[in-house]
């Protein structure tokens, strides 16, 4: 269905829900051009993402808000008279600041989270510029999973930002964000890695299928197909070609039990 919205097809579906996804696939969509130092910018990723949601879209809050997980009040945020100070105070300590991105991007989270500073979708936004403080950084992080993650944690993520409001300082929940971090990255490790072990088995069954159609119905010692694969290097013959194929059982031996025979030939299965 978030498919079907994306490409204005017409769905049957709770019509918030639908201006929901519409909203959040065009501030993804700007999300490179917008500079995540700049508070207009902020402000506008805002009202793109809460267009026809909310009164107050793209414009700071002016009433009280707190932070709920279910019916759980985690946090009760500063007064709305004091939000748009607040928020000038956390982007200029973020350019400032000489932390390292990874752990001061993980504390403008926090901070922006604590802050609250509009009457809804804080969490989308905060999670969003979370990544493009670090995409400005590296833009791999553009791309990365981390807001799936975050969700995937929710809980976790909820009680690191409560202890925080209790202890006073943020440690938990910039260890949990790094994690989460982390974790994205390993995941697009992972992803990368199965698409070049992809590559690579697509290419032994291209050389596998040259092999077969080299050896056709005959039998043939190792330099017979060689030679006609056009080949005369054995060791990249036998790696890519000749050991792959027997492994898959698709040729035989004509002498199995003595494989390093001169006499050695090969034949289909």
């Amino acid at each position: 269905q978030v498919t079907a919205i994306i490409d204005g097809k017409r769905i049957l579906g709770n019509p918030n829900e639908i201006k929901e996804v519409q909203n959040a696939y065009e501030v993804y969509e700007k999300m490179i051009s917008l500079d995540p130092l700049k508070i207009e910018d902020l402000l506008l990723a805002h009202k793109t993402m809460t267009q026809g949601l909310i009164r107050e879209n793209g414009i700071f809050r002016t009433g009280g808000v707190g932070v709920f997980e279910g019916s759980n009040l985690v946090h009760m945020a500063p007064p709305a008279n004091l939000v748009h100070g607040l928020i000038e105070e956390l982007f200029t300590w973020y350019k400032q600041s000489e932390m390292h991105i990874l752990v001061k991007s993980c504390i403008f989270h926090y901070e922006f989270e604590f802050i609250h500073p509009f009457e809804d979708g804080n969490g989308r936004i905060g999670r969003m510029w979370h990544s493009m403080l670090l995409g400005q950084w590296n833009k791999i992080f553009y791309w990365l999973p981390i807001e799936e993650l975050i969700l995937s944690r929710q809980k976790e993520y909820y009680e690191a930002f409560e202890i925080g409001n209790k202890k006073g300082y943020c440690k938990n929940f910039v260890e949990l964000m790094l994690e989460i971090i982390l974790e994205s990255l390993l995941e697009l490790e992972s992803i990368e890695s199965d698409q070049d072990n992809d590559q690579d088995n697509d290419q032994v069954e291209k050389e596998i299928q040259k092999l077969l159609n080299a050896l056709g119905q005959e039998t043939l010692s190792a330099l017979e197909i060689m030679d006609r694969l056009g080949m005369s290097h054995r060791p990249t013959f036998r790696k890519n070609y000749l050991n792959p194929a027997l492994e898959k059982g698709l040729i035989e031996r004509t002498i199995p039990d003595k494989p390093n025979s001169k006499n050695q030939k090969y034949k289909k299965i």
